[in-house]
């Protein structure tokens, strides 16, 4: 399917008038999609239960889009590793159009950051953060982050302004920044990476593991995100394998 008609069928909470997020759908919308496609996109009001699912879903990855335009351009550089991980997910999903029109809204959102400067820049996307706050539980927020520390680590290396940018936008989402601690150690496959996963120092409790995992494992279940997509569940399901993963690391160092 093409980005097109995904945007052109209904950005749910996105659009909002006067919102940041709104505000940038609608420019979007206006510029590579025909009359007939923005009409439906606002339609009338009246939406099935169908609709708001989809709704919900269009406006998760086209906040996953503007999130990922921020955290690309986060070290000054667009790296075409970071670019292509974001084309090869638009291409499973939506097809080769979406890969296009992808590329089209992030350069456009480029050359907005650009035109607004640095710090008019991140004041959009701090707004736009608070507009995700208010419309995503906790469990959907903590999915587009994972998604962005994966751009993030697309190119090999994650710098410092990197993740810098990854905590900004996680205390803007009202995520505890010490969640791009755990999702940066995700893959790893020491003892260590395991207590940076649940969170916690080697010298916890065996009880203060216990309470860590079954928090990431409610938090991070992928049924909490189920509602988004097949792909945002699968996504999901990874990560909670990687989750399982560090626990039964340090279960069998500590013997429990």
């Amino acid at each position: 399917m093409a980005l097109g008609k995904w945007i052109g069928g209904i950005l749910g909470w996105v659009v909002t008038g006067g919102s940041p997020l709104g505000i940038i759908a609608g420019f979007f919308i206006g510029k590579l999609f025909d009359s007939d496609e923005a009409t439906t996109t606002f339609g009338n009001g009246i939406y099935s239960e169908q609709d708001t699912l989809t709704g919900n879903r269009n406006s998760f990855l086209f906040s996953l889009l503007v999130m990922a335009s921020y955290i690309i351009k986060a070290d000054g550089k667009i790296m075409h590793s970071e670019m292509e991980l974001v084309r090869q997910w638009l291409r499973q999903n939506f097809g080769e159009q979406a890969v296009q029109q992808g590329d089209q809204i992030l350069r456009r959102l480029f050359e907005e950051s650009k035109q607004r400067g640095e710090d008019n820049y991140r004041e959009l996307i701090r707004q736009s953060c608070g507009q995700i706050a208010q419309n995503m539980d906790h469990s959907e927020r903590l999915q587009l982050l994972s998604f962005l520390v994966m751009i993030a680590q697309a190119d090999g290396h994650v710098d410092t302004t990197e993740v810098v940018a990854l905590k900004e936008v996680a205390q803007w989402m009202r995520v505890d920044p010490r969640e791009i601690d755990a999702l940066l150690h995700m893959e790893g496959d020491t003892l260590d990476d395991a207590y940076q996963v649940l969170g916690v120092s080697p010298d916890a409790t065996d009880d203060e593991l216990r309470r860590a995992y079954r928090r990431l494992a409610l938090e991070h279940h992928p049924d909490r995100v189920a509602k988004l997509g097949d792909d945002v569940r699968k996504a999901a399901e990874k990560k909670f394998q990687e989750i399982n993963a560090a626990k039964e690391r340090i279960w069998k160092a500590r013997g429990l």
